[in-house]
């Protein structure tokens, strides 16, 4: 998330290729070279398989964590069982004291969408709302009657991001911006803030999860870190999970500069929906589980999340319903998510044939965490047999 002409996150940074969807948004990079392929090989017999698995991927791991400090948590799981799983540094910055643990909070950043996402998606499968329905039945003052809830989820709304047009047009950086505030900005200066016409591209753009968790609220009557608590986190057991609050402070992990340095709060700090879970690597594969097993969103309504919305350009990148989406050449195809704010660099893969889920947070802003996408190609031909693949 945040301000910057490149990003880079968790699995796939290679040469570039025409995309569906590719744009230049700080979740995504393309700055970082192909890092080092991992050949796949003929399946090993069932009873030793996950033990392969294990043992290779440890040994990548190791080798592209090295020496150098890192601070997070990677997970990676076959078919729900863990076959990794190794947390590194500590949360409180280089010469902190507080070991990372499993229980360790990371801030998600754009990570967080999926599981917002989610919150949607349960309201339609009550009847709360359609993903066709205008938004401005749900946003007071909303003034782009066009823009729906779908648009939203897939980034296809043609709003532009709050986090560059608020600052530009005169909000005072000293004031922390709240969602309400997004809104209240968007029906005041709704000229100067422009959108081109829905659903006829793609643009990646925070605002869309600001306003969905907006969405949220005023269906449901409750605040968007109570409802996500009571409806995702609650009954997935998601106990180290939160949205935060100024009131959680001393629990969340803070971000660091790559060389240490503390990130400084930001006025963009509070606003949620796009950016500010907090979660882990094991409670983000509750989720992910929740979600394969079809119990928790229909599998029906699954099938509408994981398909592709945005065929302007031709590509292999597309985007969902809160999930990026790679449908490689070959029929692969990756479903994912990835998130920069601050020193916050998270990822969350799955491989849905082969049923693997690939999980890396990290607060001291290191670039390898997104090297972490080439495990995909221990379990099945990915990178290694597809075209060179730009990964916004």
């Amino acid at each position: 998330m945040k301000q910057f002409p490149y990003l880079p996150v968790v699995l796939l940074s290679v040469l570039i290729l025409s995309v569906s969807c590719g744009i230049n948004d700080p979740d995504f990079t393309d700055e970082m070279p192909g890092g080092p392929a991992i050949l796949s090989e003929a399946p090993p017999p069932a009873e030793h398989k996950f033990a392969h698995y294990k043992t290779r991927v440890e040994e990548y791991v190791d080798s592209l964590i090295g020496k150098s400090y890192f601070a997070g948590g990677i997970l990676v799981a076959k078919e729900g069982e863990i076959i990794f799983e190794k947390y590194y540094g500590t949360s409180d910055g280089p010469r902190g004291k507080d070991t990372v643990t499993a229980h360790t909070p990371f801030h998600l950043a754009s990570v967080s969408k999926p599981l917002t996402a989610a919150g949607i998606l349960k309201l339609v499968q009550k009847g709360r709302l359609n993903l066709d329905d205008s938004a401005y039945k749900f946003l007071p003052g909303f003034p782009f009657k066009d823009v729906t809830i779908k648009t939203l989820l897939n980034h296809r709304s043609g709003l532009p991001n709050y986090g560059h047009y608020m600052d530009q047009l005169g909000w005072d950086r000293s004031v922390n911006m709240t969602n309400n505030d997004v809104l209240q900005f968007i029906n005041e200066h709704q000229l100067a803030i422009g959108n081109w016409k829905p659903d006829t591209r793609f643009s990646y753009s925070n605002t869309n999860f600001a306003l969905l968790a907006l969405v949220i609220e005023n269906i449901t009557g409750k605040s968007f870190p109570e409802y996500m608590k009571s409806e995702i986190f609650e009954p997935l057991g998601m106990d180290d999970s939160f949205v935060y609050q100024p009131a959680d402070s001393l629990r969340a992990t803070w971000s660091y500069y790559y060389s240490g340095r503390k990130y400084a709060f930001d006025f963009l700090d509070l606003v949620f929906g796009d950016k500010n879970i907090y979660s882990t690597p094991q409670d983000l594969l509750k989720f992910e589980r929740a979600l394969t097993s079809g119990s928790f969103i229909s599998p029906a309504l699954l099938n509408v999340v994981y398909s592709g919305f945005s065929y302007e350009k031709r590509g292999v990148n597309n985007y969902g319903l809160g999930w990026r989406l790679i449908e490689f050449p070959h029929g692969k195809k990756l479903v994912y998510h990835q998130g920069w704010w601050h020193g916050s660099r998270t990822a969350l893969y799955r491989l849905p044939e082969e049923d693997v889920t690939i999980i890396a947070v990290s607060n001291n802003d290191s670039k390898k965490v997104y090297n972490l996408r080439f495990l995909a190609d221990i379990f099945g031909n990915y990178f290694n047999t597809a075209a060179p693949v730009h990964m916004d």
